[in-house]
């Protein structure tokens, strides 16, 4: 009888940690570096059991699983990608169900999407928007 292999704990490795994301920030050039710093700050304070590191290349957030990375490539402002984890995952019944009264969300698929910020000025009128919005997507992580 083969002897299982130990398994690694999920999200142990260095680029899942805040230093991680710190020496990413400090090196990256961007045009909206301090919005993404902005929107780093507002999603670590949503949630105590949020935590974030570097995933795809940029900062990402998780709980349990990896639910938001921030789009560097956007072509105009800031975006973040709100996902369900690196692997498909069964959906409850009816899909994700998320509140978005100021139509934050554009749906990329059932289970993935995106919400973009053109400037400074929108990411501060529209946080706790957005807050909330996390709040109810980490529920289904």
């Amino acid at each position: 009888m083969p002897i299982p292999k130990p398994t690694k704990p999920a999200h142990t490795s260095p680029a899942d940690t805040s230093g991680a994301v710190d020496a990413f920030m400090a090196a990256l050039a961007h045009p909206f570096k301090a919005e993404i710093e902005q929107i780093r700050a507002l999603i670590l304070h949503v949630d105590p059991l949020i935590a974030e590191g570097i995933k795809w290349n940029a900062p990402s957030f998780r709980t349990s699983e990896y639910f938001a990375t921030t789009n560097l490539r956007a072509k105009a402002g800031i975006g973040v990608i709100l996902h369900l984890g690196a692997k498909s995952r069964a959906l409850p019944a009816g899909g994700v169900a998320i509140a978005d009264p100021e139509h934050l969300l554009q749906w990329l698929a059932t289970d993935r999407a995106a919400v973009t910020f053109l400037s400074s000025e929108e990411l501060q009128a529209r946080t706790v928007a957005f807050q909330g919005i996390l709040r109810q997507w980490i529920t289904y992580v």
